[in-house]
């Protein structure tokens, strides 16, 4: 799924079927704060933590020369170490506080203006985010210079803002996607086959009895794969299962799903012409896809 818009219009997408559509995230002002510490006995001066704030940063105009660059114009300066190893994929989902300015030190968006930090697909924002943020850990405060050719450009227009914008990101939280199955690549021998060429696999079975109709209704958990292994759409991610009527998606999930019961969790290798094509446009991932589905509910 995608994201597009910027106010929680900021970095998102909306959803064809079973594409989503990008949505562009609030992005905030963040300040520095910074204070010094002297014991009562004069005792060498110790900095205080940075913590995020709105206020302007002094370096808005421009990114200072220590500042970290990038081979694609980025620049990001570390303001807060974090207490974390791991850094996130472009597949997976974070959750962060942010605020943003632009170089005339107007503050445009900021979840921490907002008091509540915002989670996104990291591979569903501007180009900027999804490559800054990768070089993080959890607890880290880092401030990027993004050049508008990673933002929105130098005159987007919608109301989002054009040139060089400047974001102070703390990365609070990494939730992993779900990583590609081993078979990803084709359905292996012991999968059932139809006379359509949809190919699946029970993966957990099911405690419900009954098969869906097409006509009915179903809630599910899927995450779906190019056979190359790229995660292009996931429930999971987005913590949130999918309703939708079963006759309004694609051909292979009209079938496949209506082989399941509930509880059941199954894998699914549909063929492209069940699916999007072989080169659909739009955004939407052509060719075979595979798609790990878990039938939750059966709404009649």
């Amino acid at each position: 799924m995608k994201l597009d818009s910027l106010h929680f219009a900021g970095i998102v997408a909306a959803a064809k079927s079973l594409t989503m559509k990008s949505i562009i995230l609030p992005l905030a002002l963040i300040g520095i704060t910074s204070s010094a510490l002297f014991s009562a006995a004069g005792e060498e001066a110790k900095t205080a933590p940075f913590t995020m704030t709105t206020d302007t940063p002094s370096d808005v105009k421009a990114a200072p020369e220590d500042a970290i660059k990038t081979a694609s114009g980025l620049a990001s300066k570390v303001l807060k170490k974090g207490t974390g190893t791991t850094k996130p994929d472009a597949a997976d989902t974070v959750t962060v506080h942010y605020s943003g300015w632009t170089t005339d030190g107007k503050l445009f968006d900021s979840s921490v203006k907002r008091g509540q930090p915002t989670s996104f697909p990291l591979a569903n924002v501007i180009k900027g985010w999804t490559e800054g943020l990768q070089l993080m850990t959890e607890g880290e405060i880092r401030r990027f210079w993004i050049p508008a050719a990673l933002a929105y450009g130098e005159n987007p227009g919608g109301g989002r803002p054009g040139g060089l914008l400047v974001f102070d990101v703390e990365l609070i939280s990494i939730k992993a996607a779900p990583k590609a199955p081993a078979d990803v690549k084709e359905a292996p021998a012991d999968a059932e086959k139809t006379a359509s060429g949809l190919a699946s696999k029970v993966l957990v079975k099911g405690k419900g009895e009954t098969h869906p109709a097409a006509t009915d209704n179903v809630s599910v958990h899927y995450s779906g794969w190019t056979t190359d292994g790229k995660l292009f759409d996931s429930s999971v991610s987005r913590g949130q299962p999918a309703t939708f009527p079963l006759d309004q998606v694609i051909k292979g999930w009209t079938e496949g799903v209506q082989l399941m019961v509930e509880g059941e969790k199954r894998r699914f290798w549909i063929p492209a012409a069940l699916a999007y094509g072989e080169n659909p446009g739009g955004g939407r991932p052509g060719g075979v896809l595979v798609f790990d589905v878990e039938l939750l509910k059966i709404v009649k």
